[in-house]
Formats: C-alpha cells, structure tokens, sequence
C-alpha cells in the first residue's frame, strides 16, 4: 500500500512538474480551459498538414509581376476558392502596367491591400481606391467589366493579396456587388501573449469581420505571432482552408511531428535539400480537424489564415470567367463578344453614377 502511495505521489509531482514548465500556453476562446502547444492538451483535435508548397513567380495583366499561391490547377484541395496571387513587389516597373480592363463572371475577388494602393473602375462607372490594410470584396455575379491599377507607396512598394472565391450554382448570376472595407473598420484585437489578427471575414472569440452575406460562410484572419510562441486556432469542421506565410516563419504543427517545405540551401558552398520551416511565400494546406497549431520560430510569423464551406459543385473554368458547365462557359464567352455580357448594374458602397 505504501508503495502504491509512492507511485501515487510521484505521478503527482511528475504532472506539477510539466505543468509548471510550460512556457507557451494559449487560451482558446471558445471553450473554457488552457491548452498546451507543449504537452498537447486539449478536447480538440489538430488539423494536420497535408501539403506544403512554394508561391511560383508569373506574370499577369498587363505584364504584373506576382506569384501565384494556388489556382488554375487541381480545385477540389481549396475548394470554395479558387486562386490567389501575392503581389507584392518593390520594383514599380514591375507592376506600374497593372491589370487594365477584364471581364469577371461566376467568382468573386477578394484584394486585401498592405502597402501602396489600388484603383479600381468598372464599365458601369464605379470607382474606388484601396490604400494600406483596406479590402476590397467584389462579387461578379452575372458579370462585370473592371480594372485595377496599383500604385506604390514613396518607397515603391506594392504590396498585397488577391483571392478569388467560387460562387455557387445559384449565385453565378446575382447582380453584382462591392465591399469595400477601410482599414480602421477591420475588427482585430491583440492578446495578452502579444499575438495581434485582424478579423477581415468570419468570427473570432467574438470579433466579426465587416465582410458579410458571402455564401460560403468565409473566415479570413490575419495573424502575427511573437517570436518562439505556439498557438493554436479554432478551425470549424466544416471548412476547408489554408494558411500563407508572408512573413517571418513557423512550424505548423499536427498529431504527427511539424514538418517544413523541402527546399535547396547552401552550405558551406554546397546546395543542399533539407526540411526548413515554412517561411515567406509558403502555402500550407490542411487535413480534417477543429484546431490549427501554429509554432513560430525566433523572427516570429504573419500569416494569412483562410477558410470557407466547400460547394462540391463542377467547375467549368476559362480565365476569368468561371461556371458549372462548358455550356454556360461557351455562353458567357458569347455574350462577352456580343456586347450582352453585363446584365445589371453594381449594388454596394460605390454608387453607380458616373463620376
């Protein structure tokens, strides 16, 4: 019995042991109790990582240097969105030609501006300016005809996002709309361990994003951890979605050991493939769960955390135009040359007066 009392005792001291070596721990807003990036204890379950990629350099527009995040590839893994590009850039050669008029149909953009600015027109008259930490959320529907024009800021600097979301079979033709948000009405909060996000879509602990009526239910944050913490976020079952680091890095963690992108380095005047945590253009794609654990390393990390409702709808898609069917497709392209593509005028906060 003494023996049993021992052990008994022990375990205790063990247990107050770890609890008090815990250098890293994150409160959950949504369920009343403490988890541990460290001792891994929670009810909730870690989404793990699936896959891990590299933004790819190309060129868009008329000559815009980005790097595409996803898109134009496999839909089902991002599923409701479709695309998104990273257009950040310090050289305005590069971006100075923008993207001048184009056709949208069936999808909906998403630009969130960090640095400089973008001007936006339409054929119907609309026009706007994004400046530092403004979204723009425009939602095509039947289709519109629009152009965006970035400018840098007095450093040249370009920098920003754009993402684009699938609208569903039955909102593919709805009268086209904008949000345009400002970057004072973004809700964000900071917590106690520093770690500051920016509600741009969604809910988080109670802070709502200004973005609403979306049908796939969006959540889009924008988080910045403090060097060497862990963190994990509420992840709904029921959503598919990402992060994208765009600065500093981290290990994303899940049941298994975090692991990093495989990338080429050089040592002591030799390339090597080694397994780094993943860092600035780094796409990180997850598994089914209801947390994201999130381990930043020394620098910190920033990233965009992205989710939506999937439609498990056909995609039928050409450029910037994008259906259900290869039907509705051939129609749009029709309409497009005929001069019949735009049905209605534009709902929001720009008015539809010429200017």
């Amino acid at each position: 019995m003494l023996q049993f009392l021992q052990h008994v005792e022990m375990a205790q001291i063990s247990w107050l042991g770890a609890m008090a070596d815990m250098s890293r721990v994150a409160f959950n807003g949504d369920a009343n109790y403490l988890i541990s990036c460290k001792l891994g204890v929670s009810l909730m379950s870690i989404r793990p990582v699936t896959n891990i990629s590299l933004a790819t350099p190309t060129m868009e527009g008329a000559g815009v240097h980005l790097h595409r995040v996803f898109g134009f590839g496999e839909t089902k893994p991002f599923d409701p969105f479709l695309m998104m590009d990273d257009f950040r850039n310090d050289d305005p050669a590069a971006y100075t030609k923008g993207f001048p008029w184009h056709p949208h149909r069936g999808i909906e953009t998403i630009t969130y501006v960090l640095k400089g600015s973008v001007e936006h027109a339409d054929s119907l008259g609309n026009r706007g300016t994004l400046g530092n930490g403004d979204v723009q959320w425009m939602t095509a529907g039947s289709g519109i005809i629009h152009q965006e024009m970035p400018t840098g800021n007095a450093a040249g600097q370009m920098h920003g996002f754009q993402l684009w979301a699938n609208l569903p079979r039955n909102q593919k033709m709805c009268t086209p709309r904008y949000q345009d948000v400002k970057s004072g009405d973004i809700a964000s909060l900071t917590d106690d361990d520093g770690t500051h996000i920016r509600v741009i879509a969604g809910d988080y602990r109670g802070y709502r994003g200004p973005i609403d009526g979306i049908d796939t239910d969006p959540a889009y944050l924008d988080i910045k951890i403090p060097a060497n913490l862990c963190k994990r976020f509420p992840f709904d079952t029921r959503r598919q979605g990402f992060a994208y680091v765009f600065e500093g890095s981290a290990s994303f963690g899940n049941a298994a050991a975090p692991f990093g992108i495989n990338v080429e380095k050089e040592f002591a005047g030799e390339e090597m493939k080694i397994r780094d945590q993943s860092g600035n253009r780094t796409l990180v794609l997850f598994g089914d769960g209801d947390e994201v654990e999130v381990q930043a390393s020394e620098t910190g990390v920033r990233f965009l955390l992205i989710s939506g409702a999937p439609l498990r709808e056909p995609v039928a898609w050409h450029g910037p135009i994008v259906m259900n069917t290869r039907a509705e497709l051939r129609e749009a392209f029709r309409e497009l040359n005929s001069g019949s593509f735009v049905k209605t005028g534009a709902d929001g906060w720009f008015t539809t007066q010429r200017r």
